[in-house]
C-alpha cells in the first residue's frame, strides 16, 4: 500500500493508492468512516487492477475540514480533486453509504470520467418531515439521537466491525456529524442516477423504506442481509464476490458488449 497526501482547496486529503492495470477502482468510505473501510477489497482488486480510497474531510488522517453549510455536490469536488492528483482519468467508483451518494453526484456531472458505480447502503431520497425530525432530535439531544443511530447501523456486526466502528465514532466531531447528515438529507440523487450513462449495481444491506431500490427498482440490486451496515467489514470475501462480478460487467461495457441494467453475471447474495 501506498500512503499518499493531496493537497486541495480545503485541505490535504489522506490517500491510499496502489497497484497497476486494468480501469482503476476508487473506494469512497461512509459517514464516520475512512479508508479502513476497504483494506480488504483493496488488497483484493490490487491483485489485477489499480485500486484507491481517500479519507473524506473530517475523516480519519484527512486535514481538510466539513464546513457547516457542507454539500454532497461539495464532496464531489472533492472526490475530484483526489483523481486529478492521482491523475487518474476515467475510473470505476465503489460508495458505501455517504460515500455512494459521493460517487453519483460526481458520476452524474463527469460521466466521461466514470465507467460505473457500485453503490453499497447507499440512501435514497428522504422525506423532508423525516430529515426534520431527525435535525430536530440531534439539535435537542445529540447525543442519544446518535446513540439510536449507530446502534441500528451497528446490528448484526461481527466483533472486529462493532470494535473497529465505536472507536471511529468517538473520533467523529459533533459538528461534522451534524452538517454531513444535514448535507445527505438536503440531497437527491434520483435525477443524477437515473441519468447516469455507464454501469450502476446496487447493494442494499438490511431494510430502510429510503434504499435506493425501493426508489429506483428498475437498477441491477443485489439485497444482502445478516451483517451491520459495514457489510464489507463484517462479510469481505463475499463483498469481494459482488466486486469481481461488478467489475467484470464495467469492463465488458468499456468494450461494448454489455448494458448498464444487465445483471445476469451477479452471483446472489443472502
Amino acid at each position: 500500500m501506498h500512503n499518499a497526501e493531496i493537497m486541495g482547496p480545503v485541505g490535504q486529503f489522506h490517500v491510499d493508492d496502489g497497484g497497476s492495470g486494468g480501469l482503476p477502482v476508487v473506494f469512497i468510505h461512509s459517514f464516520g468512516g475512512s479508508t479502513a473501510h476497504w483494506t480488504e477489497q483493496l488488497e483484493h482488486v490490487r491483485r489485477s487492477r489499480r485500486a484507491a480510497a481517500f479519507d473524506l474531510p473530517g475523516h480519519g488522517r484527512t486535514d481538510a475540514r466539513v464546513d457547516e453549510d457542507a454539500t454532497i455536490e461539495d464532496l464531489a469536488d472533492d472526490l475530484g480533486t483526489v483523481l486529478d492528483g492521482l491523475d487518474l482519468g476515467r475510473v470505476a467508483l465503489v460508495g458505501h453509504s455517504i460515500g455512494g451518494l459521493v460517487a453519483i453526484a460526481y458520476g452524474s456531472s463527469h460521466p466521461e470520467r466514470v465507467a460505473g458505480m457500485l453503490l453499497a447502503g447507499t440512501p435514497g431520497r428522504v422525506p423532508l418531515q423525516q430529515a426534520d425530525q431527525v435535525m430536530s432530535a440531534m439539535s435537542s439531544n445529540y447525543e442519544d439521537t446518535m446513540n439510536g443511530y449507530w446502534e441500528r447501523l451497528v446490528a448484526d456486526a461481527t466483533p472486529a466491525t462493532r470494535k473497529q466502528i465505536t472507536a471511529e465514532r468517538e473520533q467523529l466531531p459533533e459538528d461534522v456529524a451534524t452538517a454531513l447528515i444535514k448535507a445527505t438529507f438536503a440531497h437527491d440523487p434520483l435525477p443524477g442516477l437515473r441519468d447516469f450513462p455507464g454501469v450502476v449495481q446496487l447493494v442494499t444491506i438490511g431494510d430502510s423504506p429510503f434504499d435506493l431500490h425501493k426508489q429506483l427498482p428498475e437498477l441491477p440490486n443485489e439485497s444482502v442481509t445478516g451483517t451491520s451496515h459495514w457489510f464489507q467489514l463484517d462479510r469481505p470475501a463475499a463483498f469481494d464476490e459482488l466486486l469481481d462480478a461488478f467489475l467484470a460487467r464495467v469492463d465488458a461495457a468499456e468494450t461494448g458488449s454489455v448494458a448498464r441494467t444487465d445483471s445476469a453475471a451477479m452471483p446472489a447474495m443472502r
